[in-house]
């Protein structure tokens, strides 16, 4: 639930960015929502390969 947790913080924390850069039309906002987004897409894939791993450690 760790990781679940830092997935939410990380997007609480990007809502700020995007409604720059949606509504107010901030370019630097924009790059923030993309860093930020990147960072969502590593960890998600951080959390697939624990999952998996979890998964295939208790069939075995």
């Amino acid at each position: 639930m760790k990781r679940f947790e830092e997935i939410k913080k990380m997007i609480m924390d990007l809502e700020g960015d995007f409604e720059k850069f949606y509504d107010k039309d901030n370019q630097a906002a924009g790059t923030r929502v993309r860093k930020g987004m990147q960072d969502l897409k590593i960890l998600a894939q951080t959390i697939r390969t624990e999952v998996q791993e979890k998964k295939n450690a208790d069939t075995k």
